[in-house]
């Protein structure tokens, strides 16, 4: 468990994993044919939101290798929860319309951040609480790796706004099929190169930190842990501009 690769493998196995399990809950729900369907999912799954916190609170006093994975794991059941809800339908925004072909420019940004109002809000109270919770700990790893996720995350919703050439509309379950109005398919917009840009600097950051790290140690687990995610980010960007069928991974 020490070994670095070792922790990369299971970053990009738990990250597979756990966007699996969300995909394939929403697709029953979605197969169901009613919104009860989504929200029970969500009320239903809830209990793992609260257990997740104590454990990213509770590792946080240990820099140990289990407290390191533990931190890891925490972070992105407590970020897998979230989409699960914004995918259901259950955090999103006020605005559920479809957005009119005619509407461009501010009123067109402004449609889709009344889309997601809700959940962006719920994700910078949850962020600020995580920083609040853990900042004068020991292991902030869980941190890192929400603050990673994130950011990447935003990244990624700013570049399907400003239009990208391949955007995979199946991920769409029914409650969220609207936000398929607010993506844009056109040529590489000029955002994408400093998405792809930032992020490679910061693998680069991790690897090096990882490098640094006594071996054996928790913290060069979780430098480990963190490359590996950013490098899954990094190909999730390029999914976007390259014609790979991303959603053969599942």
């Amino acid at each position: 468990m020490y070994n670095p690769w070792v922790a990369v493998l299971l970053a990009v196995f738990m990250w597979w994993f756990l966007t699996g399990i969300i995909l394939f809950l929403v697709k029953w729900a979605d197969n169901r044919f009613c919104r009860e369907s989504h929200s029970g999912l969500v009320y239903a799954t809830s209990p793992i939101l609260f257990i997740s916190f104590y454990g990213f609170f509770l590792t946080s006093k240990d820099n140990s290798l289990l407290a390191v994975y533990g931190a890891f794991l925490s972070a992105l059941l407590i970020w897998g929860w979230l989409e699960l809800a914004f995918l259901s339908g259950f955090l999103t925004g006020p605005s559920k319309v479809i957005r009119p072909i005619n509407v461009l420019g501010w009123e067109r940004f402004r449609l889709a951040c009344a889309s997601i109002a809700y959940s962006e809000l719920v994700l910078a109270c949850v962020t600020i609480s995580m920083i609040y919770l853990v900042y004068a700990q020991e292991n902030l790893f869980g941190l890192y790796t929400f603050l990673l996720l994130y950011f990447a995350r935003l990244s990624a919703k700013l570049n399907l706004f400003f239009g990208v050439p391949n955007i995979n509309f199946e991920f769409l379950p029914f409650p969220v099929k609207h936000l398929a109005s607010h993506f844009k398919i056109a040529q590489t917009n000029w955002f994408f190169p400093f998405s792809i840009t930032g992020l490679s600097i910061t693998v680069a950051v991790f690897f090096e930190k990882a490098i640094a790290q006594p071996d054996p140690s928790g913290s060069l687990i979780g430098f480990s842990l963190l490359a590996a995610l950013t490098i899954l980010a990094l190909i999730e960007h390029w999914f976007m501009v390259l014609p790979i069928p991303d959603q053969k991974l599942w």
